[in-house]
């Protein structure tokens, strides 16, 4: 099928050769963990999946148990780890082989009740530590109880130990990241010894794989990274974007000097120009942040700015001094002009971006060689 309206085209031949990258920043010891939660930052989670597994992943993380459940359903049979796993769906971990990450006393009292009800013995869990993210984790005085739980019963067993780094990717705070790994080297070393048994280690992102080899430890996160952005611009010649996002120029118009576009009459034409509309809104994930001149997309290889509001279905650039017209190919951002551009052009990241290509906009898989 030719697709020449609005999509998302992703690239799984820089998925992997990003993975692949990636790969060889670690030793050949180091598990890789695969983040893919929203919908593999945006792509497409199963396919994208699918193609990580082919590619000899180790484990995958996502946020919530309905993706992973999602997963399980398409055939991914990697272990997968539940990031933020809810209360409410816990005993959808045990009914699918999911583990879950423990981050409170109170979630480990839950999850241990469902285990014992379903007569687990050993289900495997991963303990997540604060140490300095303050986001959720189990800080260091809370250690030596949930320990004790642990030891006093068979039907759980540990067997990851994982922290979240703040800011690898900032170089001004290496100071803090550093205490990050010490402060996490050291919590699992109390929690090996009490429990009696090594566990999985995991706490570098991708950030912390590039910047911090001294904390690969024994498995490594990545999720940005393999979608193709590093996080530093000496990375980047490294990094092939998987996605690519392209529209089609709907209708080109002309305006009088003058007259108004768009909502609210946001653009005011200052002389007689022309604009063509696009068929991509907020609606799809071209976020309101873009509109006002905040963008450039590219029509026939030249730069197009936005005009006024960005509507929900639609929006409008400014096409007087390039020839167009209606059906012609509109690059919104590629390898060339990549996301994390867009995004820092209007004090974003990449994250946002991607990660808010909305459902209705079609992804369409190649395999292409990058």
């Amino acid at each position: 099928m030719i697709h020449r309206g609005t999509r998302l085209v992703v690239n799984l031949a820089a998925l992997e050769h990003n993975y692949k990258f990636l790969r060889s920043k670690t030793s050949d010891s180091t598990l890789f963990m695969a983040v893919v939660k929203a919908q593999a930052y945006g792509h497409g989670l199963v396919p994208v999946a699918q193609k990580l597994q082919e590619c000899g992943v180790d484990y995958f993380a996502v946020a919530y148990v309905d993706e992973a459940v999602e997963l399980r359903n398409n055939g991914i049979t990697t272990p997968i780890l539940v990031l933020h796993a809810q209360q409410h769906n816990l005993p959808d971990c045990i009914e699918r082989c999911i583990e879950p990450v423990i981050y409170s006393k109170e979630m480990l009292e839950d999850f241990y009740a469902f285990a014992k009800a379903k007569h687990q013995t050993n289900y495997p869990v991963h303990l997540e530590f604060n140490t300095g993210l303050n986001r959720i984790g189990i800080d260091g005085e809370e250690l030596d109880a949930i320990l004790e739980m642990l030891n006093k019963q068979d039907h759980l067993k540990v067997k990851g130990l994982m922290s979240h780094l703040a800011a690898s990717e900032d170089l001004e705070e290496i100071t803090f990241t550093q205490k990050q790994i010490d402060t996490f080297t050291e919590l699992a070393k109390k929690a090996e010894s009490v429990l009696g048994y090594d566990c999985i280690k995991h706490q570098c992102n991708t950030s912390g794989i590039l910047n911090f080899p001294n904390a690969h430890f024994d498995m490594v996160r990545s999720g940005i990274g393999l979608y193709g952005y590093g996080n530093d611009k000496k990375y980047q010649d490294n990094f092939k974007p998987v996605g690519t996002l392209k529209s089609v120029v709907s209708q080109v118009r002309s305006i009088k000097k003058g007259e108004s576009i768009s909502y609210n009459r946001s653009h005011h034409a200052s002389k007689d120009m022309t604009y063509a509309v696009i068929p991509l809104g907020h609606g799809d994930g071209m976020k309101r942040v873009y509109g006002y001149g905040g963008a450039f997309v590219y029509i026939n290889g030249k730069p197009a700015r936005t005009l006024g509001i960005i509507c929900m279905d639609m929006f409008m650039v400014d096409v007087t001094d390039i020839p167009c017209k209606r059906g012609d190919e509109v690059v919104i951002y590629d390898n060339e002009h990549n996301a994390q551009e867009m995004a820092e052009e209007v004090g974003i990241i990449s994250y946002e971006l991607i990660t808010g290509i909305q459902a209705r906009v079609p992804r369409v898989y190649i395999e292409e060689g990058v």
